[in-house]
């Protein structure tokens, strides 16, 4: 965590429920209130972040925000009597995904999305297009949070926010599984949309990641508004190179690694 908090040791973490494996619980939200002072006599304020669309070749990179009262989270009725738990948008189906997306801006206390445009993301590199989008979302939620529980072992939000990160908190915190599902529906929606104006890259389908069918329509008719300039795709088509922005090194902070 950027700000250390006292009694937050992996050693000290409590169990995750075993209930079921897939099921994001609250072992880090809880933590959290228990560490933090209570602002105004009430608990601490938590968010969950997730972004989605970092490794894309096109379109925007969404964060999305989630604010919960640490309540039952919603389900969905699955086979077999069981229920689909929430969890990261990743293992999900997306018909699951798209039924939460419903469900969830009723039921949380604060929801919010923020993205960064292709041209930001060539123009300061992903770190700082990142941290963009991500304040975008923190300052569109209803009230801002105390504290931030980001996926991952990085801090791209620093000063001033107070964050917590946690590898794969996205199947760990319901706060961020929410915020998970919310922005992966957001993207792929808008990517589906720009599948009419631009079809044969597959948007629908790879939401402007590299599947073949995008890779063969870049090679034939070259990128379009949407693609990102800077990424070292281009390198590889010998046709359109020459279109391959180098972004200056003193802008924003550099790229995240793409895997």
């Amino acid at each position: 965590m950027t700000d250390a908090l006292p009694g937050l040791t992996a050693a000290s973490r409590p169990a995750e429920p075993d209930a079921d494996p897939r099921a994001a619980g609250y072992a880090i939200e809880e933590e959290l209130r228990a560490a933090l002072p209570a602002p105004d006599g009430r608990p601490p304020r938590i968010a969950g972040l997730d972004e989605v669309g970092r490794g894309a070749w096109a379109g925007p990179v969404v964060v999305g925000a989630a604010v919960t009262d640490l309540g039952a989270p919603p389900g969905l009725p699955g086979r077999g009597g069981r229920t689909v738990a929430l969890t990261d948008s990743k293992l999900l189906t997306r018909r699951h995904r798209e039924a939460f997306a419903e469900i969830l801006p009723g039921w949380l206390t604060g929801h919010a999305l923020g993205s960064a445009s292709p041209e930001e993301i060539d123009e300061l590199g992903m770190t700082e297009a990142l941290r963009r989008a991500a304040i975008r979302a923190l300052e569109a939620l209803p009230e801002p949070p105390d504290v931030v529980i980001l996926d991952g072992d990085r801090d791209f939000l620093r000063h001033p926010w107070r964050v917590r990160c946690e590898v794969r908190a996205d199947q760990r915190s319901v706060s961020v599984a929410a915020a998970s599902v919310l922005a992966k529906v957001h993207r792929d929606r808008l990517m589906a949309d720009l599948d009419a104006d631009f079809p044969g890259y597959g948007f629908a389908d790879s939401a402007g990641y590299p599947s073949p069918a995008h890779q063969k329509a870049l090679a034939e008719s070259g990128p379009t508004p949407h693609h990102r300039l800077s990424w070292s795709y281009l390198d590889d088509l010998p046709r359109w190179r020459h279109l391959r922005r180098h972004r200056d090194p003193l802008a924003g902070e550099g790229q995240l690694s793409l895997l």
